[in-house]
């Protein structure tokens, strides 16, 4: 990363996912009983009211959710997130609307003493990977973020961000580099496992992206002075070619996309690629393999494990140009 200027040049332009993780791990009790239970909140079920209404009122919302123990949450199911010792005279409160075909619940959440979007955001616990087998703490609200969220939605950071901060964003500046973002906010769907035998059978769960007016714009300013357009990360990617679609531009535009992108996909946005090192038989793996060529690929896997270079969300990354 230290070395990333001398691979970018004058005119290139930068382009970030500002997406920010939320708090999106709930723990709490069953009601009635009081057995544990556990949260965690993918996918809004319905649209966001407009922030007047939310103030206005606490309100219900309605989320598609995993939840802990299965077998114990039905429909009619109610668990109480309620914690006096983090945020006193507030409760939250889920019950069950809807069981879906794999499994994942409907829930409506209700608050009391205050919105149900604050409720979340201080009784919530930060979805910290699987692999790291500890509490979250109040520090991983902010280390487990990139410098460049701003929009809450992800229940995972977009860990090819975390690699920047202020001082090699400075010197990217300095070398004539821009930067504008994109938001898509990383769900459940991103590290679902590839089971199907042939790639081309994976489906990737529906994700929502926007690409406002300015950050086309700069890209078609940076299409006609000759510049790269170099994404940060793959859910970058996922945001950018849905944007793009089949004419090739990237447009202003919101929605959700299940783009699978396998090799032999065309890309139309992107001319190169920062991102981490990857699982394998996951769907960012065939991204990069898409993009960079399968050999080429394995060739930097080689190299990285001879190395020791780190995996996952913490570990090192590659740049593909």
């Amino acid at each position: 990363m230290a070395d990333l200027t001398r691979w970018l040049r004058p005119g290139d332009l930068l382009v970030a996912n500002d997406s920010r993780v939320f708090p999106a791990r709930l723990l709490g009790r069953r009601q009635p009983g009081g057995g544990h239970a556990e949260c965690l909140l993918i996918d809004r079920a319905t649209e966001p009211p407009r922030a007047t209404d939310e103030n206005r009122s606490s309100g219900t919302q309605e989320w598609w959710a995993l939840v802990r123990p299965g077998p114990r949450i039905q429909i009619g199911s109610s668990m109480d997130f309620s914690d006096p010792g983090r945020a006193p005279g507030i409760r939250l409160m889920a019950s069950v609307l809807e069981i879906s075909a794999d499994g994942r619940r409907r829930v409506s959440l209700a608050a009391h003493g205050t919105s149900v979007s604050d409720a979340i955001d201080r009784l919530g616990h930060v979805p910290l990977p699987p692999y790291i087998r500890r509490p979250d703490t109040d520090e991983d609200r902010v280390r487990y973020q990139t410098i460049f969220a701003r929009r809450p939605g992800s229940i995972a950071a977009p860990t090819a961000g975390l690699h920047f901060d202020g001082e090699l964003l400075a010197a990217l500046e300095t070398a004539g580099v821009t930067r504008v973002s994109v938001t898509l906010h990383v769900g459940y769907g991103t590290f679902k496992p590839v089971t199907a035998e042939d790639t081309a059978d994976h489906r990737v769960d529906a994700e929502r992206w926007e690409v406002t007016p300015a950050t086309a714009s700069a890209i078609a300013g940076t299409r006609a002075g000759g510049g790269r357009l170099v994404a940060i990360g793959t859910t970058t990617t996922r945001a950018l070619e849905s944007a793009a679609g089949d004419t090739g531009i990237v447009t202003a535009g919101a929605g959700k996309t299940d783009l699978c992108m396998t090799p032999g996909y065309q890309f139309q946005a992107i001319d190169a690629l920062l991102t981490n090192f990857h699982l394998p038989r996951s769907s960012l793996l065939m991204l990069v393999s898409a993009f960079a060529g399968r050999e080429l690929l394995l060739a930097a896997y080689r190299d990285a494990v001879r190395r020791e270079f780190a995996f996952y969300s913490y570990g090192d990354a590659m740049l593909v140009i």
